[in-house]
């Protein structure tokens, strides 16, 4: 297995991406615009020249590792004659379920489809293909190139050979593959996303301000990011679409997401990625900006 294709040039995306490529797999990162390629590339890049700096590459490697990357945006060309893909677009399930559908006509029958998703179940993404043998969860997590953890997500069709051939193709990127079950959220954002909707509910019940409740979380807890930090990191979108996820799978109040939640999505206030969430990400100084608007009651 070393042709790989990965849809999604976005921060999981080009991590991914990076991660394949500086372990000599040839990688085609595919998206729908040629400015998130750009991004996306620049991006690996930019992290790459940042290991040179640290000596933990050479400039070889960096160049080996760039040259392992083809892009692309059209996904029939892209993925047309790959051994694996791993899906990574944005969590959203319509968008995930046409593309496995595309995928499906597009691949080779022994072509393994992965889905990066956070919490969408790997065996509802399956049933829309004729191969759900061949689909599975590799959700990895982010900054890729650090993050030692893949959860490794087996849909009810899943078969032996597939789960196998992904657990060892985990560690041969130096990752730690762990392998849970298919149910909303799986294990990362089951336990994760509940504590996060917590914070925001501390926050709109005024128990605690955002620096003071990620303070908290940091010092006390040893968690080496505060929740409210981390959610604003993650996407605020991406934070309530999970919870919907887990919410609508599981039908239990305690997935609600928080109406202050909610309002921010609503407003625009995704976190780093539109310079301003539980933070002000416009400013050199990160500063605690959250509007009197979106208060309780």
């Amino acid at each position: 297995m070393k042709n790989i294709a990965v849809i999604g040039a976005g921060s999981m995306g080009n991590g991914i991406t990076h991660t394949f490529a500086q372990f000599g797999y040839k990688v085609n990162l595919i998206d729908i615009s040629q400015e998130s390629l750009d991004k996306g590339m620049a991006t690996i890049t930019k992290n790459l020249d940042r290991m040179l700096s640290k000596e933990r590459i050479s400039e070889d490697d960096k160049k080996s590792t760039l040259d392992h990357i083809t892009t692309f945006t059209d996904l029939k060309e892209g993925a047309k004659s790959v051994d694996l893909v791993v899906e990574a677009a944005t969590e959203n399930e319509k968008i995930k379920l046409d593309l496995f559908k595309q995928l499906d006509e597009i691949c080779p029958e022994n072509t393994i489809l992965a889905s990066n998703t956070s919490s969408i179940p790997i065996t509802k993404i399956a049933a829309v293909t004729k191969r759900a043998e061949k689909v599975i969860g590799m959700h990895f997590m982010n900054p890729v190139p650090i993050m030692k953890l893949v959860e490794i997500i087996r849909g009810y069709n899943t078969s032996d050979e597939t789960n196998n051939t992904i657990v060892e193709l985990s560690k041969n990127l130096k990752k730690v593959p762990t392998e849970v079950n298919d149910y909303p959220g799986f294990v990362a954002n089951r336990i994760l996303m509940p504590m996060i909707n917590e914070a925001v509910e501390t926050l709109y019940n005024n128990v605690a301000g955002v620096q003071e409740i990620d303070t908290v979380m940091k010092l006390g807890m040893a968690h080496p990011m505060g929740p409210l930090q981390l959610a604003d990191f993650i996407g605020l979108d991406v934070c309530l679409s999970i919870l919907e996820v887990m919410y609508d799978g599981f039908k239990n109040p305690k997935y609600a997401p928080c109406p202050l939640l909610v309002n921010m999505v609503r407003a625009g206030k995704m976190g780093v990625k539109s310079g301003e969430g539980f933070y002000d990400y416009s400013k050199s100084k990160k500063a605690e900006k959250v509007s009197s608007q979106f208060s309780a009651a």
